[in-house]
């Protein structure tokens, strides 16, 4: 039975207020930051660890799968055991898994604490989100989800820059040592300003078949995402098997938790049209933005030369203009249509994909960061804003599932969007390198540039190698302004998606107790 539930404590106020929330969003940037800042780390590790880097990329994989099978779990975990009691508990055991990566001897070592790391990191995103929303008075409420979304943000593109200067300068393991202390931190804050303020909970039973489900379908669709290029897709018979299980196991788990009387995720809410719809948007919209931030630092750095760090500058701007902007748009929300504000996310979005289309390869710096700092723009709006019309009319026993859910379709969209990227700028690029190949071939234009380079004291090999690497780096900047451009349309159309919406009640965001 529910224990008794009066009307829920007072907002916090003051310097306690700030302190909260700072621990708060620290928690959500740490879990998030851990998402990426390994990505650029991989070549340092497998070498330090005598592993190949095929191998390797198992570090991202075992975060990402157990990862993704938790986070739905949150509803469940908060309604039975409170919201503060499964974010504290999962933060600390998320910087006991942080140390652990950090000491790790070997590969499997590192992969199991990767995997402890991903399961007890699931309750903090959603877990901080409904916290937020909860210290704040109503009237305030925009300015909470500003904070999460702030951090959510920069977090994705901070990973890079971090884990590259630590692997350049430092050993790798303090990619997630450097998580202790922050953690320690986070946790003794969250703990003793929230403690009283423990939410209501209830005996529910473990849904153990929803459970099982959901572990096998994640589990195989997060494998089949993550493995999926490297084994040439459905050309090998694992990712076929793992796609087939995956998609059984959705339906049957979608038919399984929407009849069971006690289900492990409570998928009716997406009988609300602003949470299906808003969703819908939000995780394409996330989708289209996660794989520009991908593909842009790895074309830097594999045609262009850049290292990891100067990379990740490159992209630091937009995080910048993010954390300027948000608490203004913040403070807009309550008094503008929070469609309008999703509005400009994406049109300023489209804008900023646009114009990374007239990149080349002589490009300067400050070339490159132009469009994101037009993208930062729309950053400080588009998580804000999309929250607000997902959130909106969520009753405040609900939030914890609600947050959950997001919280998953949203990441999962981001794997999706990091296996497909991948895959379709690699083979744009074959096809633009096959196509100058024919209108290059053997001809003048070949000749006159194989002349040229031998004036300069190549002989013929050395030349129509220079030829071959010109002619690749081309291909890739092509197949880059296929993506940004195709990424500027998706980006339109789903400004459309966001009108398909009910205007935001109220103006102040999900419902939270007062």
């Amino acid at each position: 039975m529910a224990s008794a539930a009066p009307a829920g404590p007072p907002p916090l106020t003051g310097a306690r207020l700030g302190l909260v929330a700072f621990a708060l969003a620290l928690g959500t940037f740490m879990m998030v930051l851990d998402t990426t800042i390994a990505n650029v780390s991989l070549p340092t590790i497998a070498g330090n660890l005598g592993v190949s880097s095929d191998n390797s990329t198992w570090i991202i994989t075992a975060f990402a799968v157990a990862n993704g099978i938790s986070v739905p779990l949150t509803g469940w975990l908060m309604r039975r055991f409170g919201v503060v009691r499964v974010f504290c508990t999962s933060l600390a055991l998320f910087t006991l898994a942080s140390f652990l990566c950090g000491i790790a001897w070997s590969l499997p070592s590192l992969i199991a604490f990767r995997v402890l790391q991903g399961a007890v990191s699931g309750p903090m995103m959603p877990g901080s989100q409904a916290l937020l929303i909860s210290v704040f008075p109503s009237d305030k409420r925009a300015t909470a989800l500003g904070i999460w979304s702030m951090t959510t943000l920069v977090a994705p593109i901070m990973g890079p820059i971090l884990g590259g200067w630590i692997s350049d300068n430092y050993h790798w393991s303090w990619i997630f040592l450097i998580n202790v202390p922050f953690g320690l931190f986070a946790g003794s804050i969250c703990w003793f300003g929230l403690r009283t303020r423990e939410t209501p909970t209830m005996k529910l039973p473990i849904d153990t078949v929803g459970l099982i489900l959901l572990v096998v379908w994640v589990g195989s669709l997060q494998i089949m995402l993550d493995l999926g290029k490297n084994a040439d897709w459905f050309n090998d018979p694992m990712i076929v098997v793992l796609t087939i299980v995956a998609a059984i196991g959705f339906v049957a788990w979608v038919i399984w938790e929407l009849t069971d009387a006690n289900p492990t995720v409570d998928l009716t809410l997406f009988a609300s049209r602003n949470f299906a719809i808003g969703n819908i948007a939000f995780c394409l919209g996330y989708a289209v933005f996660f794989a520009n931030i991908l593909i842009l630092p790895l074309w830097l750095q594999t045609q262009l030369g850049y290292t990891a760090t100067w990379a990740g500058l490159v992209a630091a701007p937009s995080g910048i203009v993010a954390v300027v902007l948000t608490p203004f748009v913040a403070r807009l929300s309550g008094k503008i249509d929070a469609r309008w504000l999703a509005s400009v996310a994406f049109v300023g979005f489209a804008i900023s994909y646009w114009m990374r289309s007239g990149y080349t390869t002589t490009a300067s710096f400050w070339d490159f960061t132009l469009p994101l700092l037009v993208q930062g723009v729309s950053m400080s709006t588009f998580f804000l804003s999309m929250l607000t019309i997902a959130l909106d009319r969520i009753p405040p026993e609900r939030l914890p599932s609600a947050t959950g859910i997001s919280n998953f379709t949203r990441i999962t969209a981001g794997s999706f969007a990091a296996s497909i990227v991948t895959t379709a700028w690699d083979r744009r690029e074959a096809l633009h390198q096959n196509r100058l190949a024919e209108a290059i071939g053997n001809g003048v234009p070949y000749q006159m540039a194989v002349e040229g380079l031998g004036k300069l004291g190549l002989n013929a090999t050395q030349a129509a190698g220079a030829v071959t690497r010109q002619m690749v780096g081309q291909a890739y900047l092509l197949a880059s302004t296929d993506l940004f451009r195709l990424s500027a349309w998706l980006s339109i159309a789903l400004l459309v998606v966001v009108w398909l919406c009910r205007r935001p009640s109220g103006g102040h965001g999900p419902v939270a107790a007062d």
